[in-house]
């Protein structure tokens, strides 16, 4: 008897290489972390503000597509002791050597759960605020909703070097209340959220609190409806697109997709594949890297009332677990995040970005009036969102993208609106009154995105097209002619811009290395909404921290140190930072690769029917193809087969 020839055995496949802009996993957490402890230099109980991948420059990224690997690092901002200190730390994975160290004084990350909850803690047990809620009739402080707000900058020195929290009081009766319907007002403490000391609590006066208890909850606003019929979206062939780890595609577009601490939802690498298989960029990296929301109120207990929710906060910390058939509806994928706990541990945010499809309308039409022929084609968008809850208010943001090229984001802001007092039947200045002893003060939200554009290549340039009538003349007999006005934007101070509805304002961003079969530079171009500046005084110290806001266009090089348009670090921050300090020396636009940011949001003029719970409000701006293409990209769609 012979043996048996061996059988071949299969090696298991090997792992695909990671990508550089592949999402920060738990175990990159792990190990990041633990050799900065081993490291030695933080001491015992230091905290991580963030752990993030440290994303590759343009030129790395362009190495690494022409086959140089890079390597993997993580960045990390950690907190060494009590004060206003950070330590930002690069790590490399691939022996878990510290290979960046830098220490920065004076400067404080997002506001910490660990030094939320420390105030809260000290809050409570200090007998001045004790006190003056029991001057109100609560003498039960588990009753009792504390919210430490960042507290912005007013020069005063008992906060210098401290991390500071500015807190506001309502009373809960029940934990189904609203936490928002019955403000502690007048009562206004701060506090050093490192050390859990009361720096100090200020009582403005007694103001009843308002009666009602005003629940959104599904138990307290009956009748509920009973005539709206189920809405049920299926795809019984699947979906459209694929998704293979992070990268994300669909009919002609492909991007990656990946969750930041601060920014929340990020994209990299968008792009249109054309016929023959080549990748046109659109975008090197997208995000919306700041808001602010700066109240309009000048009462002592609110005028100093402003949050920037990316850098004071942080979006990616507050990222929602979205869930089917609510958040999202149809046929949905998910991605997951993971994010670092304050004490270095990972964590995993499941269904953290909701990946799907919409029906979108008519996307173009046309009935031949001589033939009777009509043909019709109807539009989809592939929706790529996450929702982020910020205290009181809840954002959404929604990146869409159309068959004919188009991309739009579109913020959603829903939740609750913070309030104030006031005596019952009576009224209030700077703020509207939204339930009886209730008002909301007036305030805005405004976004800012970083669009760091790639339109057909890396080199792009910023025209400005406006639209004016012409006076009557020989070249104008009747008075009919629409001019058009191209201007250039070739410095940063001329790209200093404002939206103007008027004249149809908006900003073409071109290639002018590249030509469409027209022989016309390709473009994308920036569609702004209707949206508004910031109107705090540019003195004001909200006026000086969100310099960003006081334009809606802004254009400088690219430098890959430039990312967050208040600055690294807005939290209680002087102000100057970021764009106004960047584009103070008027560096050229011209030849050099760019980056776009546009400011856009709302001013919140509180209405009744905003209250219990608001219902959505929208805003937002699209990016158009422009002559990127030399015809409507979307002849190629077929006739609908199921027309009725």
């Amino acid at each position: 008897m012979t043996d048996p020839a061996p059988q071949a055995t299969q090696s298991p496949p090997t792992p695909p290489a990671p990508h550089p802009h592949d999402p920060l996993t738990a175990d990159e957490v792990t190990r990041s972390v633990a050799a900065v402890r081993a490291d030695g230099r933080l001491p015992e109980g230091s905290l991580f503000a963030t752990v993030e991948v440290a994303e590759p420059t343009r030129a790395e990224m362009a190495d690494f597509r022409a086959g140089t690997p890079l390597e993997r690092t993580i960045r990390i901002v950690a907190l060494p002791g009590p004060g206003a200190s950070v330590v930002e730390i690069e790590v490399r994975l691939s022996d878990g050597a510290v290979v960046g160290w830098t220490e920065r004084d004076d400067v404080r990350p997002a506001l910490l759960y660990d030094d939320a909850y420390r105030s809260i803690l000290a809050l409570k047990e200090h007998p001045d605020w004790q006190a003056a809620m029991v001057r109100r009739g609560i003498t039960d402080f588990e009753q009792v909703q504390i919210d430490p707000w960042p507290t912005g900058s007013f020069d005063n020195p008992a906060e210098e070097g401290r991390r500071i929290t500015r807190c506001l009081s309502y009373w809960r009766q029940d934990p189904s209340d609203n936490g928002y319907a019955r403000p502690v007002e007048g009562v206004l403490a701060t506090v050093d959220a490192a050390r859990g000391e009361v720096l100090e609590v200020v009582d403005h006066g007694l103001v009843p609190l308002a009666p009602e208890r005003g629940s959104y909850l599904p138990e307290h606003n009956g009748p509920l409806r009973t005539d709206l019929r189920a809405l049920e979206i299926t795809q019984p062939d699947g979906v459209s697109f694929t998704l293979e780890g992070n990268l994300l595609t669909w009919q002609h577009f492909t991007l990656r997709v990946s969750v930041t601490p601060l920014e929340g939802l990020v994209l990299h690498d968008v792009g249109w594949v054309d016929d023959d298989g080549t990748t046109r960029t659109i975008l090197h990296r997208a995000a919306v890297s700041e808001m602010v929301v700066p109240y309009g109120d000048p009462d002592p207990m609110h005028n100093w009332k402003n949050a920037f929710d990316v850098g004071e906060w942080g979006l990616g910390r507050m990222l929602n677990s979205l869930t089917l058939g609510c958040d999202c509806l149809g046929e949905i994928t998910y991605l997951d995040a993971v994010v670092a706990s304050e004490h270095g541990h990972p964590h995993v945010v499941e269904h953290a970005v909701c990946i799907h499809e919409e029906d979108y309308g008519i996307l173009w039409k046309h009935t031949d009036m001589n033939t009777g022929r009509a043909e019709v084609r109807r539009s989809r968008r592939l929706v790529v969102s996450f929702f982020a809850t910020v205290g009181n208010y809840d954002y959404g943001f929604f990146w869409y993208f159309y068959l004919d090229g188009t991309i739009q984001l579109e913020a959603k802001l829903t939740g609750i609106m913070s309030t104030k007092g006031i005596p019952e039947g009576g009224t209030a200045d700077h703020a509207s009154v939204i339930a009886p002893g209730l008002a909301a003060p007036v305030h805005q939200h405004l976004f800012c995105t970083r669009l760091d554009v790639a339109v057909d290549g890396p080199v792009n340039e910023v025209l400005e097209v406006a639209f004016a009538g012409e006076e009557r003349g020989p070249d104008n007999p009747l008075g009919n002619a629409i001019g058009r006005r191209v201007t250039r934007l070739a410095t940063e101070q001329a790209a200093r811009r404002d939206v103007d509805a008027a004249s149809s304002r908006h900003w073409r961003i071109v290639n002018p290395g590249r030509t469409n079969g027209l022989g016309q530079p390709v473009a994308y171009k920036l569609v702004p909404s209707a949206t508004p500046t910031l109107l705090a005084h540019p003195d004001s110290s909200v006026g000086r921290r969100a310099g960003f806001a006081r334009h809606n266009l802004w254009v400088t090089p690219y430098r890959p140190d430039e990312r967050r348009p208040a600055g690294d670090y807005p939290n209680q921050h002087t102000g100057g930072a970021g764009l106004p300090e960047w584009t103070a020396a008027d560096r050229s636009l011209v030849d050099e690769e760019i980056v776009v940011w546009h400011t856009f949001g709302v001013t919140h003029n509180p209405r009744p029917e905003d209250w219990p719970v608001m219902p959505v409000e929208y805003c937002g701006f699209h990016l158009v193809a422009a002559g990127f293409f030399d015809r409507n990209p979307a002849l190629d769609l077929a006739p609908p087969d199921h027309c009725h």
